[in-house]
């Protein structure tokens, strides 16, 4: 049997000032983006000087809740994390919640090494492995008072190699949305924020809260 997940008490977003609760530059502006035309002036976790806590959920609504937490009880703001990732049906579900991970090196994040980590794993399960994929986005809207809430985005696709495109971030040049022959990296900002799990993610939001 399910569990249900009892409903979030939504609380209503007045514009003004918000803290895009990341460090990630690709992501900060793509949902600042997002946030323009409701009156949110938003700013990085980074542009504050807030640091970046310890990602220690096992999903994707955890690490977004603790990161919206952390950055709205610090900076005294209402805070929007985003925690997302790439899942692989072939590979269980990885790299997943551990999308990050997968690029980590002494040196900082190298997404190219990520991308053929993910390539080199379904190498291994053989030429019949399913290359079908899809990205998460969990956003977490949270209250310096600790109220928060939740909405979580996904977009369907499947995996190609060798990467492709320029304009995107993380393994969006390996990532084809069902419907499309580009690749994330491929499409134009514009484009990919009509169809990617962060714009579905944050539709929910927009709904909800404004």
């Amino acid at each position: 049997m399910t569990e249900e997940v009892p409903p979030q008490a939504i609380r209503k977003l007045a514009p003004g000032k918000l803290v895009i609760a990341s460090h990630n530059e690709g992501k900060v502006r793509e949902i600042r983006a997002l946030l323009a035309p409701y009156g949110i002036d938003a700013v990085s976790a980074k542009e504050l000087d807030l640091p970046e806590p310890e990602e220690t959920g096992t999903t994707f609504v955890a690490n977004a809740e603790l990161k919206a937490l952390a950055a709205a009880d610090l900076s005294g703001l209402p805070a929007l994390a985003d925690d997302s990732g790439l899942c692989v049906d072939a590979l269980g579900g990885d790299p997943g919640v551990y999308t990050a991970n997968w690029a980590e090196t002494p040196t900082g994040r190298d997404w190219a090494l990520a991308m053929q980590k993910v390539e080199d794993a379904l190498a291994a399960k053989g030429p019949d492995a399913s290359r079908d994929a899809h990205f998460v986005c969990t956003l977490a809207l949270a209250w310096p008072d600790g109220h928060v809430q939740w909405f979580e985005g996904r977009a369907e696709g499947h995996l190609t190699w060798p990467p492709r495109g320029r304009i995107g971030f993380g393994y969006d040049p390996v990532f084809v949305p069902f419907g499309r022959e580009e690749t994330f990296a491929e499409l134009p900002a514009e484009e990919k924020a009509a169809i990617s799990h962060r714009a579905d993610a944050f539709r929910q939001l927009v709904a909800a809260v404004f």
